[in-house]
């Protein structure tokens, strides 16, 4: 019974990372639309087309730099 519930809890939280993926690979690339993917995959994810979205927006999104340029 143990080892049931450890399987299911295990299963949610990988459900939960691949929901918030975009969010996440947002985060991981420190993007300067972090907030906006977060939002979109909060309140769209659960369609495909809206996680789809938030999934290349959280690739295409411009990533935030701190320091100097080496331009």
């Amino acid at each position: 019974m143990l080892f049931f519930l450890f399987f299911k809890l295990m299963f949610l939280v990988a459900g939960f990372a691949f929901y918030f993926l975009p969010t996440l690979i947002a985060s991981s690339r420190q993007s300067r639309s972090q907030s906006g993917i977060f939002v979109l995959n909060l309140l769209l994810g659960w369609t495909f087309i809206g996680w789809f979205v938030a999934l290349i927006w959280a690739f295409a999104s411009e990533r935030r730099y701190y320091g100097y340029s080496h331009y």
